[in-house]
């Protein structure tokens, strides 16, 4: 495998993306779309996955206009074949998979006493399941290589319990523990893992709400935000380490959320 190359400039060490190949989960919009266009501009060869192909194609338009390289593979991760093509495919057309960003996510946001069933089981196979079976898709071709990352894209609600946030509270709690336990699996086959917790992000999230209490309280709400972009930096800070250099956890959030 040819892994990312490193460079020296007078006692300064840089770190360089350039040829990994990255496939990103949630590419159609918010973070994983801002991750993948940032990974593409440090070099990366990214696999743009997600449900909604018109914008896969737009964001694979964007990237290669400005130099860049992206796949799309249109993937549902909830559904297995889709998970094993997403991986086929990659690595029929570039032979490897150095980088994966598992990133898709709902937040279907309602209390419990009002929750539909399919909502809670909805946020498990997305935001949980699906993450645990792409991972475990991918792990084996990463083991083979001798190096690669698992970035999990998590939450402050992986952190800290909130009411109403029951079943999307179980999930990231959910993410943050099953990338820990990988950690501790894979360190020593040099595989990296990382699990970003983003604060408050100004994304398509808040959208998936239908409980109309709490659409109502988010809408009276006044607190700063993140933007996309600002979790894609963080994600390609963690990703553009060099190899002895691990970041397990990124707590991101804007400044003034408390």
């Amino acid at each position: 495998m040819s892994e990312p190359t490193a460079s020296t400039s007078g006692t300064r060490e840089t770190w360089e993306l350039d040829d990994a190949v990255a496939i990103v989960t949630g590419a159609s919009s918010g973070i994983g779309e801002e991750t993948a266009a940032a990974l593409a501009d440090e070099g990366a060869r990214v696999v743009l996955a997600a449900r909604r192909t018109d914008e896969l194609e737009e964001l694979a338009d964007r990237i290669e206009t400005a130099g860049g390289e992206a796949l799309v593979v249109p993937t549902d991760v909830t559904v297995e074949d889709d998970i094993d093509s997403l991986v086929e495919t990659t690595v029929d057309e570039f032979g490897r998979i150095d980088i994966l960003v598992n990133n898709a996510g709902v937040m279907l946001l309602e209390p419990l006493e009002r929750a539909e069933r399919s909502n809670l089981r909805q946020m498990v196979e997305v935001n949980l399941l699906g993450l645990m079976n792409l991972t475990h898709a991918v792990l084996p071709l990463m083991q083979a290589q001798d190096a690669g990352h698992i970035v999990n894209v998590s939450s402050v609600a992986g952190r800290r319990a909130s009411a109403n946030v029951s079943g999307y509270n179980a999930t990231k709690f959910g993410v943050n523990a099953f990338t820990e336990a990988l950690r501790q699996e894979v360190t020593t086959d040099d595989i990296r893992t990382t699990v970003i917790e983003p604060g408050a992000v100004d994304t398509e999230l808040a959208t998936h709400i239908t409980d109309e209490q709490i659409l109502d309280e988010f809408a009276e709400m006044d607190m700063p935000m993140l933007s996309p972009e600002d979790i894609a930096r963080s994600i390609v800070f963690a990703t553009a380490q060099p190899q002895h250099v691990s970041v397990n956890e990124l707590l991101v959030t804007p400044t003034g959320q408390t």
